[in-house]
């Protein structure tokens, strides 16, 4: 486990006198029984403060988030102290909340389950001493949660999906493809050798200024080059997919980013505008950007898929790719991923976009998995600390790549 650096210091726990208040304000509904497990779930792993109360057949009983999107919007990305100033002022609020609308006294709670690793330092910190905090007045188990363990499960909570299903997580922080073979299984195929693709869009997005057009000004990066896609027109230029030539399932998006960067300078010097100008080529930027990114990321997951296959490691006749993260939510990159499928005879599956992005429901539901296996439940809290970094299971990255699996082309005619 890893210790507490220095900047924990600088975590202010909630004293035990605000949490009994805190408690006090919740009232026993008598005569009210619950016949399923309930367990509570808090998420501060980046920007997004979010709880929920979920039961052990799935049934969401109470949510409750909050975004940071528009402050971090106006800071050009996100700031750590920052991120950990807004959840301390939050997350008592959006628990609370959380609580209320399930009609759940803390007292019924069956466990507490938190994200403590991977994600912003600053950000985990303050869900743990919240969670801590509660977990030690109402005397509870506590359930740690890998974020990404959390993302991964999250289909199981909308969908009747089994043992074993190949994952692929793309968000702001992260890019993986794993199989998954149990609640706390994972078989790491492949990941980003560098920066995340909701990263990289992020970043695009903010060199061409995005937040200065008048539709796109509210939105997040990624949802701006989504947006704007729509209206270019991707053959306008060619950028070629990251790693064409290496065998494996890893991603890179770090060296396409700055071919863009590139480009945008010369469109720049061509039109005569300051950077920080919108250009009038930034709609098919957009669109050669996102569609880049899909034809990437579809070689790689067409590439895991075949592995999969080739070993035996999923059920032949029931192969299912599950898709989710934040940069799942988009469609571009997700029919890219359906041309995919329907090449493998393989099955797509997203989660609805509002559990893709991060949010208290997929911790709570992780902690109903992990209940209901028995697994990593824990009865004393002592030692329990967050890891700002922590890998998904174990890593066969190095098989897949010596494998060197050949993939079709396919025509990605979106």
């Amino acid at each position: 486990m890893l210790i507490l650096n220095k900047t924990a210091g600088v975590f202010s726990k909630p004293s035990k006198r605000n949490m009994y208040e805190f408690l006090r304000s919740f009232h026993f509904h008598p005569g009210k029984r619950f016949l399923h497990k309930l367990v509570l779930g808090i998420e501060t792993s980046c920007d997004d403060t979010a709880a929920a109360v979920v039961d052990e057949t799935g049934n969401v009983l109470g949510e409750a988030i909050h975004s940071q999107t528009e402050v971090h919007l106006k800071t050009g990305g996100i700031i750590p102290p920052v991120a950990q100033q807004l959840h301390r002022e939050n997350i008592q609020r959006i628990v609370q909340e959380a609580l209320s609308a399930s009609k759940v006294s803390p007292s019924e709670l069956s466990a507490i389950a938190t994200t403590i690793k991977p994600g912003l330092a600053l950000s985990l910190g303050v869900g743990l001493s919240f969670s801590l905090q509660l977990v030690d007045q109402l005397k509870k188990p506590f359930i740690p949660i890998h974020h990404m363990e959390a993302h991964a499960l999250t289909i199981r909570l909308t969908n009747k999906v089994e043992f074993p299903f190949l994952v692929l997580l793309i968000s702001g922080g992260h890019c993986l493809l794993a199989l998954v073979r149990g609640v706390s299984d994972f078989l790491l195929l492949g990941k980003s050798l560098d920066i995340a693709p909701g990263d990289m869009l992020d970043k695009v997005a903010r060199r061409l200024s995005l937040i200065k057009h008048p539709e796109c000004s509210t939105m997040s990066g990624g949802k701006a080059i989504e947006h704007l896609a729509k209206q270019g027109n991707r053959l306008h230029f060619d950028f070629k997919p990251p790693m064409q030539h290496a065998k494996n399932c890893d991603f890179s998006f770090s060296g396409l980013r700055h071919i863009i960067d590139k480009m945008i300078m010369q469109k720049e010097k061509e039109e005569g505008i300051e950077k920080g100008q919108i250009l009038s080529s930034a709609a098919d930027i957009a669109a050669a950007v996102q569609h880049t990114v899909a034809c990437h990321i579809a070689k790689r997951t067409h590439r895991a898929i075949l592995f999969c296959k080739q070993r035996d490691l999923f059920c032949q006749s029931n192969a299912v790719l599950v898709v989710s993260g934040g940069v799942a939510s988009n469609l571009h990159i997700r029919k890219a991923l359906e041309i995919v499928t329907d090449a493998t005879q393989c099955t797509l599956l997203c989660p609805p976009p509002r559990l893709c992005t991060d949010n208290g429901v997929m911790i709570a539901w992780n902690g109903v998995e992990r209940l209901r296996a028995g697994l990593g439940i824990l009865h004393s809290t002592e030692g329990i600390r967050y890891e700002p970094k922590c890998p998904l299971g174990a890593d066969i990255s190095k098989e897949v790549g010596e494998a060197a699996v050949k993939v079709p082309r396919l025509k990605m005619k979106i």
